[in-house]
């Protein structure tokens, strides 16, 4: 998974963005953006911000069938429905 997500961009404006940069970006915008504050639990808020939505993604990718979203995460099958239902997204 992880040369897979090395090799996935996005052209814009032909030059072509990693997902890398694209995460760095971000939290570079989101750091200039709070004025100094420091976060608390900032991993915890950062984690779910991922988590949720890729698990969304992949709900819909794997038509829910959880052995095939573990194999792509990499993790057990009962790992992963902690997550769902961490999330509220378990049948």
């Amino acid at each position: 998974m992880t040369n897979m997500m090395k090799k996935m961009t996005m052209v814009d404006d032909l030059q072509t963005i990693t997902l890398k940069q694209v995460v760095k970006d971000t939290l570079r915008n989101y750091f200039s953006n709070i004025g100094g504050e420091q976060p608390v639990d900032f991993y915890g808020i950062l984690l779910e911000e991922i988590e949720r939505p890729l698990l969304e993604v992949l709900i819909n990718h794997t038509h829910y069938n959880q052995v095939k979203m573990a194999h792509i995460l990499g993790i057990s099958r009962g790992t992963l429905r902690k997550k769902l239902k961490q999330y509220g997204m378990l049948d």
